[in-house]
């Protein structure tokens, strides 16, 4: 197997003295859509946030593209090529759609797909209806969509979604799918943390579970899907 695009190994990660995350090992390949699972306060966030280089109290080694990230600043790590999605959107509210997407503009990289606003709405035909919508008057969903749409303007490698599903509309996570199964067409990598499994299993590969910050199961969406005892233990409500 190919040298995985992002390597987390024994990450452990702290918000004062509270211990979050407990050597959570984790790696993506190029061109995969992994998900990352697990019930509310699991430490989903917190291992996203940690790759961004948002916590600063963690050890363990983090790598991208076969280099360590960990001590790297997070706008760096932005311009390396990895693209987050927060869960909560943080769009400007008070700019326009092509204003929120030209904030996101970063030149194309070799061997990527580049992405242009034209593209983008033709990905998401809704934001291209409203071009000059500000982003305060447009619905949870069509935000989603909106920060999601930025994030690609970044022409990113690899793409965290945090909890892309939540809250909106099922129109709106069915063209979720459908972007994350062109994201993957395009060869880019996807770190999808969600606990809708429904969701996850129609667009993933793999899965890892995580329960109070430690990894409690890694396998094929396949698997996860038939093992009973780690759905009812790990994920239902």
């Amino acid at each position: 197997m190919a040298e995985p695009l992002l390597s987390l190994k024994r990450v452990c990660a702290f918000y004062g003295r509270a211990q979050i995350l407990f050597d959570v090992n984790l790696s993506i390949q190029a061109g995969e859509v992994v998900a990352l699972m697990g019930r509310n306060g699991a430490g989903k966030t917190t291992t996203i946030r940690s790759i961004m280089g948002l916590v600063d109290q963690r050890r363990g080694r983090i790598e991208f593209d076969g280099k360590s990230i960990v001590q790297t600043e997070p706008f760096l790590i932005n311009r390396l090529g990895i693209g987050w999605v927060p869960e909560d959107r943080r769009i400007f509210t008070d700019l326009t759609v092509l204003e929120n997407l030209d904030v996101g503009r970063r030149p194309a990289r070799p061997g990527m797909p580049a992405w242009s606003i034209e593209r983008l709405f033709r990905l998401f035909p809704n934001l291209g209806e409203m071009p000059d919508r500000l982003g305060g008057r447009m619905s949870g969903g069509e935000q989603q969509m909106l920060a999601v749409a930025r994030t690609l303007m970044g022409n990113p490698r690899l793409v965290l979604l945090d909890e892309p599903s939540e809250g909106v509309a099922p129109l709106i996570v069915e063209q979720m799918a459908e972007m994350i199964f062109e994201l993957k067409r395009q060869g880019l990598s996807v770190l999808l943390s969600e606990q809708n499994l429904e969701f996850a299993a129609l667009v993933s590969d793999r899965a890892y579970v995580l329960e109070k910050g430690q990894v409690r199961f890694e396998g094929s969406i396949e698997e996860l899907e038939a093992n009973d005892e780690v759905r009812r233990q790990y994920l239902t409500i």
